[in-house]
């Protein structure tokens, strides 16, 4: 079965997958332990990567099975879904020492996100996902889907200007323009291996909907929403000129490390200026849990754009009742029409090579169930 339609479909997935076991051991005996502050950026292990081409062809086989259309190579390649991007780019470099910016879980269990700094001007060199899109595009026939850090989480995860060097950026204005011109070419370069189908993962977005973090905002120095309009002006500046036909969908959480997360809140502090100023095709949303908030804020979504529901938790192997999903999938409707909206996961399994604290078939089982009530409600996958 062959893909038809142009994405988002209306069973999804944000990305990445539960990496196996083998695959994670591989990694580590190549490269290291699981220190959140090492081997953070793209590698090139030849042994390495041919591990994972085994892993990609099998988790490719997966998707396919249980009937999905967009299908990703799970960010088998990655140490996290956003360092080995982010690290790709000069002026961007690791930092050691924990991070200021901590997730926590139910427990009670925090960990700090892993650290990057900003040390010199940004500038793309070279796109360290193209080559492994290619080996994607190669080995499906269905809609390759490439995932990417939305450009707006460098900023906020090291902490504003205070995390860049002042030599480089005298005046911050001159970080947005490098990092746009960064975006640029990697988006071209990625046109070029033939993506049409990208999707910006964020959490700065939801951060700015969490009272504590919007306070974290103000004692960098930043108005949150002054901040909002500068993230959405930044997404929209890196996405010009993408080829018409290429479909960009923004995924927006919490954060997702290991479980784990970042924060929490309705998306109504950013609803309105987020949904009807950025110019992306598709919205995807966290709805897994009660920190999302209600689904009133979809109410400004325009008509031409799709809402991907994230109804199915990536962090727990508890599955869904399929009678719930369409009782909330029939609520959301309330606020934007049935025919915008599709269905996935809250967030990606995997968004460390560690992944989440759910097994293979957990996940097997939770992408079944998201194609299944899909074609109920809507005839079709």
């Amino acid at each position: 079965m062959t893909s038809a339609g142009k994405p988002p479909f209306r069973a999804e997935h944000v990305g990445s997958l539960k990496r196996p076991e083998s695959l994670q051991r591989t990694r580590e005996r190549l490269l290291g332990p699981p220190e959140l502050d090492r081997n953070l950026a793209a590698h090139d292990n030849a042994e390495l990567r041919a591990a994972e081409d085994k892993a990609i062809d099998e988790v490719v086989r997966l998707q396919e099975a249980v009937g999905l259309q967009s299908i990703t190579d799970g960010e088998f390649r990655r140490r996290t879904w956003w360092t080995d991007f982010m690290l790709g780019f000069d002026g961007v470099t690791e930092r050691r020492g924990e991070s200021a910016i901590k997730f926590k879980d139910g427990t009670g269990s925090h960990r700090p996100l892993p650290n990057v700094t900003v040390t010199g001007r940004i500038a793309w060199r070279r796109s360290v996902v193209s080559g492994g899109f290619r080996y994607l595009k190669s080995h499906t026939t269905r809609t390759p889907k490439l995932t990417i850090p939305a450009p707006i989480d460098l900023h906020y995860f090291i902490g504003g200007e205070a995390g860049m060097d002042r030599n480089a950026y005298a005046e911050p204005a001159m970080f947005w323009t490098d990092l746009r011109d960064a975006y640029r070419r990697e988006i071209a370069e990625l046109a070029d291996a033939g993506c049409r189908y990208l999707q910006l993962d964020d959490v700065a977005f939801a951060f700015l909907c969490d009272p504590a973090r919007r306070a974290e905002v103000t004692s960098w120095g930043h108005d949150p929403d002054k901040l909002l309009a500068t993230y959405i002006d930044a997404v929209n500046q890196c996405i010009a000129g993408r080829p018409a036909d290429m479909t960009v969908a923004l995924h927006i959480c919490r954060g997702n490390m290991s479980g784990h997360w970042g924060a929490e809140g309705g998306y109504d502090a950013v609803a309105e200026k987020m949904f009807q100023g950025l110019a992306v095709d598709a919205f995807f949303l966290e709805y897994d849990t009660p920190r999302a908030g209600s689904f009133e804020p979809l109410r400004f979504v325009p008509k031409t754009k799709k809402v991907v529901l994230g109804l199915v938790s990536s962090k727990s192997p508890v599955l869904e009742s399929a009678d719930v999903l369409r009782r909330r999938i029939d609520e959301a409707a309330g606020h934007v029409a049935l025919g915008q909206i599709c269905l996935s996961p809250q967030c990606g399994f995997s968004s460390n090579y560690l992944g989440n604290p759910v097994s293979v078939d957990d996940q097997k089982h939770k992408l079944e169930l998201i194609v299944q009530v899909a074609d109920k409600v809507w005839g079709s996958v």
